[in-house]
C-alpha cells in the first residue's frame, strides 16, 4: 500500500501515555468487559458490539468527559502517520459521497490510546479492540491491536489495518445517517436473538461501507498494491463470528452472532468494493446475507 506522502488528517488525537479510566455510565449502566483475550477475540473485534452488545450506546446527549487537552502525534511517528493518512482518505471519500447527495459530511475524530481511556460511551478499553462511540463521534484505537491482528488473528498487512479504520468510520457514517440510532432504539423491545440479528446487519453494512472507501480511495490515489485487497478480505474472513466461536469453544451458535460469519463479512466488503455504491450496502433489506 503506497500511502506515504499523502495528506494526513488533522483529526487524530493522541492520548497514548495518559492515565485513563473513570468511565461514564450511559442510561445508568457502565461498561464491563471480561478478560482481555475473551473480549477481544470473542466479541471486541472490528466493530461497535463491545458497546452495543451490553447496551451502552448513547441515545441522547453526551456526558462531559474530563480529558487533558488534545494533542497530535509527533511528526516522526510512522504508525500514527499511517493512521492519519488512512483517516484523511476516508474524509475525502465520504465528503465527496455526501456532497453528491447534497449532504455535508461531519468528520469524526480518531483517538489513539493505550490501555483505557474515558469516552462518552463509558471507559474505553484496549480489550474491546477498535470501536466507535456515537456519543462523542470518535473512533478509538489502541494500535497494539494491529499486532494482535498479525500475531493472533492471522490478518497481517497494512491494508488489513486500513480496513479496520475504514470499518469504524463506516459506523460513523451509519450514525450520521441515523441508521445506528434506529437499531439502538429497538434495544429492549425485541428478543436477544433479534437484537443480535440486527447487530449483524449493522456490522455487515459497515464492512460494505469500508469496501466503498477502498473502491473510491483507489480511484483517487491508485495506492493499492498486489495483495492489498486480498489482505483486507483475509482480515474479514479471520474475524467472522463462526470462525472465532469455533476456535474459542469448538462449537458455532448462529443465533448468537453479532458481526456475521466469515463468508458474510467477505461478501459485504467485496460488495462495497466492487460497486462503490452506498445503495448496494442495504443489508437491512437484503433477503439473504
Amino acid at each position: 500500500m503506497r500511502w506515504e506522502g499523502n495528506r494526513e488528517s488533522d483529526n487524530v488525537e493522541d492520548r497514548r501515555g495518559e492515565s485513563g479510566g473513570g468511565g461514564f455510565p450511559i442510561g445508568g449502566r457502565s461498561i464491563g468487559i471480561g478478560t482481555v483475550v475473551l473480549a477481544l477475540i470473542g466479541w471486541g473485534v472490528f466493530g461497535i458490539n463491545p458497546l452495543t452488545t451490553i447496551g451502552v450506546l448513547s441515545g441522547g446527549g453526551s456526558p462531559q468527559v474530563q480529558q487533558a487537552p488534545a494533542h497530535r502525534p509527533t511528526a516522526d511517528d510512522q504508525g500514527a502517520k499511517f493512521v492519519s493518512t488512512v483517516l484523511a482518505s476516508t474524509e475525502d471519500v465520504w465528503t465527496q459521497i455526501f456532497r453528491e447527495e447534497n449532504g455535508q459530511y461531519q468528520k469524526p475524530k480518531l483517538v489513539l490510546f493505550t490501555g483505557v481511556t474515558p469516552t462518552a460511551c463509558g471507559t474505553g478499553q484496549s480489550a474491546m479492540g477498535p470501536f466507535y462511540c456515537p456519543g462523542d463521534r470518535k473512533v478509538y484505537l489502541d494500535m497494539d491491536f494491529f499486532n494482535t491482528m498479525s500475531r493472533q488473528l492471522g490478518a497481517p498487512g497494512e491494508f488489513a489495518r486500513a480496513y479496520v479504520i475504514a470499518h469504524e468510520v463506516g459506523h460513523h457514517v451509519q450514525n450520521l445517517l441515523g441508521i445506528s440510532g434506529k437499531v439502538d432504539a429497538m434495544r429492549g423491545r425485541v428478543s436477544e436473538t433479534r437484537q443480535n440479528a440486527m447487530s449483524v446487519r449493522l456490522e455487515l453494512q459497515a464492512d460494505c461501507l469500508a469496501g466503498i472507501w477502498a473502491n473510491k480511495s483507489q480511484q483517487a490515489k491508485s495506492w493499492l498494491e498486489q495483495g492489498d485487497i486480498e489482505s483486507a478480505v483475509n482480515a474479514a474472513q479471520q474475524i467472522g463470528d463462526d470462525k472465532l466461536q469455533r476456535e474459542a469453544t469448538g462449537t458455532v451458535r448462529p443465533d448468537s452472532f453479532t458481526h456475521g460469519s466469515s463468508a458474510q463479512r467477505v461478501r459485504w466488503f467485496t460488495q462495497g468494493y466492487k460497486t462503490g455504491s452506498v445503495r448496494a450496502c442495504d443489508t437491512f433489506s437484503a433477503q439473504s446475507l
